[in-house]
């Protein structure tokens, strides 16, 4: 997975329009670079995570974000747990039933880009879980 988000951002240029989807499994762990707010870095844990890892939400920072060079543009969609943040970015925008938006600082570090522009869908906050049904829990669905 890794190996495709380089591709991905490979000789990409000016007008260019990146998409980065990922539907999967996402987890937390605690964050040893004390860059986060919250104290944990947000993970991806593609099929073959228990043989080669999970991927950090710096890794995929430091992959497909930070090397975007200015006219580059990167939509990402991440349906996983805990996805809020998975591109690490600087600022995250809390939107609310109302519609009112917000937008807050979500890193301590230099989390933009080379000049591009990225945004993330994600289907729900870092702390929350993306569960397809409550029917176990008792407790409401989030994602």
């Amino acid at each position: 997975m890794v190996a495709a988000m380089r591709w991905l951002v490979d000789g990409c240029r000016p007008g260019d329009s990146l998409v980065f989807h990922f539907s999967g499994h996402g987890s937390q762990r605690i964050d040893f670079n004390h860059d986060e707010l919250d104290g944990y870095d947000e993970t991806l844990c593609p099929l073959d995570y228990e043989a080669n890892g999970m991927i950090s939400d710096d890794e995929v920072h430091a992959t497909i974000v930070k090397p975007l060079p200015v006219g580059v543009k990167l939509h990402a969609l991440v349906d996983a747990c805990h996805s809020g943040s998975s591109l690490d970015l600087p600022y995250v925008c809390k939107i609310n039933r109302n519609g009112y938006w917000q937008w807050e600082p979500h890193s301590r570090g230099d989390k933009g880009t080379s000049g591009g522009l990225a945004i993330c869908l994600s289907g729900c906050d870092d702390n929350q879980t993306s569960s397809d049904t409550s029917a176990f829990t008792g407790d409401t669905i989030t994602g």
